[in-house]
């Protein structure tokens, strides 16, 4: 079979599943999207059966999706998908719909509208854009204060996304939290992000070791990207110490180049094998 990898920097997960691709039997066909484009023409056809999407762009990556999904290629993950991923406000939405334990979170629409959200919770509170990833604009709140003071450098971005104020509990993690991997169907494997600092990512200088296989992580996992509407996933939990574990965010377009490194578990090829099936 032909595949597709949609992606706009060559980096370690990608060459992983060009190897992947090519170990299970399969071609693989490198789509850059910054050097190349797509027809909205259902008279055109795209030469692949299948397409990864790996875009560092939550916009691209939903963009290439739903046109390679137009033109007859089945895309992981979906545009569907990929659309929720993109927008903590549509992923908390689905997972508290589903049951699926969450932060407690608040949405406001105005600086006024923040501050009582907040006194809602109670502080400290994490505020955080509604789309982006790698833990950028992401803040601590510890009083009102200091979340006016952040409101209103927010509110002073050119843009209506930071007027969409998305707050949450602040979570007293155990200097780590969870980043799994798994889909609608089956838990792959974890590691505990281990930081000094309250964000947790290892784009962020996080250390990445195994986690221990726990049956209520996989079964969370599973339940997560079932509320999803499926896809291969990667999911951040949190470890509370009186709910026990909680779903932060879900990511689309996962990296996993250091969980593939810690665990042994070759996740490119666990990928492409999802999206053969």
């Amino acid at each position: 079979m032909r595949i597709a990898l949609v992606y706009e920097r060559l980096r370690e997960e990608e060459r992983q599943l060009i190897r992947a691709i090519e170990e299970l039997g399969h071609e693989p066909v490198p789509l850059h999207l910054n050097s190349n484009f797509l027809p909205l023409d259902h008279g055109k056809t795209f030469e692949a059966d299948a397409a990864l999407i790996r875009a560092i762009s939550a916009a691209k990556a939903h963009a290439s999706a739903v046109t390679l999904s137009s033109l007859g290629v089945r895309v992981v993950n979906s545009p569907e998908v990929l659309s929720i991923c993109g927008n903590k406000l549509a992923t908390t939405a689905r997972l508290s719909e589903a049951g699926i334990p969450t932060p407690k979170t608040t949405v406001a629409f105005s600086l006024e509208g923040a501050l009582e959200a907040a006194k809602s919770i109670g502080y400290p509170v994490v505020i955080k854009p509604v789309n982006g990833s790698w833990g950028r604009l992401v803040s601590l709140a510890q009083d009102e204060e200091e979340l006016r003071t952040i409101l209103e450098h927010r509110e002073a971005i050119p843009s209506p996304y930071y007027r969409i104020h998305y707050i949450q509990e602040f979570i007293r993690k155990p200097g780590r939290d969870i980043r799994a991997y798994g889909t609608e169907k089956t838990f792959i494997t974890a590691i505990y992000r281990v930081s000094d600092h309250w964000v947790t990512n290892t784009a962020r200088g996080a250390k990445a070791v195994p986690a221990e296989y726990r049956e209520e992580l996989a079964d969370l996992v599973i339940r997560t990207a079932e509320a999803m509407g499926g896809g291969f996933l990667g999911v951040d939990i949190a470890e509370d110490e009186e709910r026990g574990l909680v779903v932060i965010e879900v990511n689309g377009v996962t990296e996993f180049k250091n969980a593939a490194r810690v665990t042994g578990v070759d996740i490119a090829k666990e990928l492409v094998s999802y999206a053969m099936r």
